[in-house]
């Protein structure tokens, strides 16, 4: 603000050198008054994506991380084809899907494996190790005697590295519909250590005679992609405060106070020679630095609750009217531990400005760096920082120590916020029935009508493609769609019913395939219409209620039993286990275009959660076509002892009967067969175009106690017999 307002003032009275005068001016204001905003530490990076840029560094990556990578071979697009009939009316379909297959180098030291993997912003891989695109993975921890992947050798061969000591993934025909026939963005779950890090794993490799003991408590992982190691170090330093010690062999880095829980009491202070040596004449001064250290005003870190994308903590009570600094830390932490690390941080730069020097004149092989003491006549415990051997004596640099009660005190509780996550949905196994119905009365009669059920074992299915079965070869007839038919079996047997009335009282029990299916309740006017049908074995029956006992399990009462010509399925009953599938706009409609002409074909269905085609037969095939059994059955003996049979049509499709109206025949012609004894091998049997038929004593002569029959003949097929009764 002052650098805009003294900026224009200037520019009011000295024209453009003044404005200049001005603004720089507001600019030495605006730093003393708000800061400058400076970062400190390796520069942070928003999520990096897979790149094939020559020369780009390959990252050291330490405990868990979330990395990019460099593709370091890839093959061309390659395009599938598959066709598939759209069905009666409808041309021809081809679809055309691409894939490819590449490699991607992800760490320059060995890792241990890889966690869930990220394209386009989406999971690739789940955390339970499955792939959601089909394709294949294979993960190469860089070791030293890592051998070379297959795919690499066939294409490059003998020229084919093996990758010795970086880490890499090779993807082998992924497809790349998901991602718009392109390779996505990728980003990688780096599991490269197991426990707690600690510093040694990240300097002992790097810098030669270096040793470190520090563990670094609540970081998932750190990743370091070149440039300074002291700036990591220094970062590291400030949220897990470190000791140096290289008056030995080694360089060691240490805990700070880490070295002896009883202070040590050093001996008084030894006088100096001259007046402007360490420690002045005495042999100790103690400073303390006017105003408030430099402090961070935040910290910003790799957030293990928003997925590794870029969290921002700030520490609790005023912020620093010093300066904007943000501290970058490149590791990755939970938003808890971020917010204690950085009020400790804090907190500590507000108490250590208060520093003592101090000489001895003995050496003490316990004074080393991190060291607790306490030195006569002052008050408070210190911190050994460092110390120096002189011909004049041992000289201490010591620091005050934060207080126990102090350090209790910066705990507080951090917020990830509310990251837009991508779901870790598991591909779930494929669940197919397939079947054929009556005809519902629309369209041709005397097309089939096949449909299948498909769905998931869990509400996490994305769907299937389907293929029907034609002398063993799989042929493509479309997708099934996201939707999910609710699929069952009983949990209760279903006893026999004559399938003539509703039955209030009448239940069963059912459970589906998983809780994401739902049943509802009807009124009489709704299930009038044809609403809640469901398919039994080969019965379809209708319920008015449905309550939910468990999760899958539900009471299905209020039932009406032998619907759309099935009566004799409900006469037969149902034992506990029979299939269960709801008939509802989920079910997908198989023409007869995608089928072929042999009634004992299979459906297949392939989903992303399949590792093979899961198989069904087509059950009740050719019942679309199949006329409905006859009904209402007489015999009515006539005068001079011939017999007068009689019975009623029914006509499929024509589910509805209305009063005043004739019941469509929806067939060729009106034809019935009536035989007497077996209907595969009758001992007489008669035509008739209407639905009666008067046979004479002569007809019916050596045949007494034999059923007789009547069944209605179609232009595909016959009806079921229905039993007129037995002969006399």
């Amino acid at each position: 603000m002052a650098t805009l307002v003294l900026g224009a003032l200037g520019t009011m009275f000295g024209g453009p050198l003044g404005g200049a005068i001005g603004a720089l001016a507001g600019r030495q204001i605006d730093g003393a008054i708000i800061g400058n905003g400076s970062r400190e530490g390796p520069r942070l990076k928003e999520l990096a994506i897979t790149t094939s840029t020559y020369g780009t560094p390959i990252g050291k990556h330490y405990g868990r991380m979330r990395t990019s990578g460099s593709i370091i071979w890839a093959t061309d697009l390659q395009e599938n084809r598959e066709s598939s009939s759209g069905g009666k009316g409808k041309p021809k379909t081809t679809e055309y899907s691409y894939s490819s297959s590449f490699a991607v180098a992800i760490a320059s030291r060995p890792i241990g494996g890889i966690g869930r993997i990220w394209a386009d912003g989406n999971l690739l891989r789940g955390a339970a190790g499955d792939l959601k695109t089909p394709g294949s993975l294979r993960v190469y921890e860089g070791y030293g005697d890592q051998s070379q992947d297959p795919l690499l050798m066939s294409a490059l061969g003998a020229s084919c590295p093996a990758y010795r000591h970086c880490a890499y993934v090779v993807f082998e025909d992924l497809q790349l519909e998901d991602f718009g026939n392109r390779i996505p963005a990728l980003t990688f779950e780096v599991i490269a250590d197991e426990g707690t890090l600690a510093l040694s794993d990240i300097v002992d490799p790097l810098v030669s005679g270096a040793r470190s003991t520090r563990k670094l408590k609540d970081v998932s992982g750190i990743s370091y992609e070149g440039g300074s190691l002291l700036g990591t170090l220094g970062v590291i330093d400030y949220l897990y405060p470190l000791t140096s010690d290289s008056s030995g062999d080694e360089f060691n880095l240490s805990e700070a106070s880490a070295h002896g829980l009883t202070p040590i009491i050093l001996p008084p202070p030894a006088s100096a020679w001259e007046e402007n040596d360490f420690g002045g004449a005495e042999g100790s001064t103690r400073e303390r630095q006017i105003g408030s250290n430099s402090r961070p005003n935040a910290i910003r870190y790799y957030d293990t609750g928003r997925d590794y994308q870029i969290g921002i903590q700030r520490p609790e009570g005023r912020s620093n009217s010093s300066g904007n600094e943000v501290l970058e830390f490149p590791g990755a932490l939970g938003a808890d531990s971020a917010r204690f690390l950085v009020n400790q941080a804090s907190a500590r730069a507000k108490w250590t400005p208060d520093r003592l020097r101090w000489r001895i004149a003995e050496l003490d092989a316990s004074l080393i760096p991190g060291a607790i003491v306490r030195a006569p006549g002052i008050d408070g415990l210190w911190v050994l920082s460092g110390w120096e051997w002189r011909e004049r004596g041992i000289e201490l640099d010591l620091q005050r120590k934060l207080p126990v009660q102090l350090t209790a005190a910066s705990e507080g509780s951090g917020d990830p916020g509310l990251p837009a996550l991508p779901p870790d949905l598991i591909s779930s196994p494929t669940q197919i029935r397939a079947f054929e119905l009556p005809w519902h009365g629309i369209g041709n009669p005397d097309e089939p009508h096949v449909y299948a059920a498909v769905s998931g074992s869990n509400p996490n299915w994305t769907g299937a493609a389907l293929y029907s079965d034609n002398s063993g070869q799989l042929v493509p007839i479309g997708s099934s769609g996201r939707g999910q038919s609710v699929i069952g079996h009983l949990l209760t047997s279903l006893p026999a019913s004559p399938a003539i009335l509703f039955n209030q009282q009448a239940s069963c029990n059912i459970q589906t395939q998983h809780d994401g299916m739902l049943l509802n309740s009807v009124s009489k006017a709704e299930l009038a219409q044809g609403k809640n049908r469901l398919l039994v074995g080969t019965e379809i029956l209708q319920f008015k209620e449905a309550v939910q006992l468990s999760e899958t399990d539900w009471r299905l009462t209020g039932l009406l039993r032998g619907r759309a010509g099935s009566e004799a399925a409900a006469l037969a009953g149902h034992s506990e286990g029979k299939p269960v599938v709801l008939l509802d706009d989920n079910l997908v409609r198989i023409t007869a275009e995608q089928l072929p002409e042999d009634h004992g074909i299979l459906l297949a269905a392939i989903g992303r959660g399949d590792d093979d085609a899961v198989l069904t037969p087509i059950n009740s095939r050719g019942i679309s076509s199949q006329p409905l059994s006859p009904v209402h059955p007489r015999i009515s003996l006539l005068e001079n002892g011939d017999l007068r049979l009689s019975w009623i049509r029914r006509s499929r499709g024509a589910w509805a009967w209305h009063d005043y109206v004739e019941v469509p025949l929806n067939e060729e012609k009106e034809l019935y067969r009536v035989g007497i004894g077996a209907r595969d091998n009758p001992v007489a049997y008669w035509l008739t175009a209407v639905p009666e038929i008067e046979l004479t004593q002569s007809d019916i002569n050596g045949y007494s106690g034999n059923a007789v029959w009547v069944q209605q003949i179609g232009r595909i097929s016959q009806s079921s017999p229905l039993l007129l009764g037995l002969l006399p």
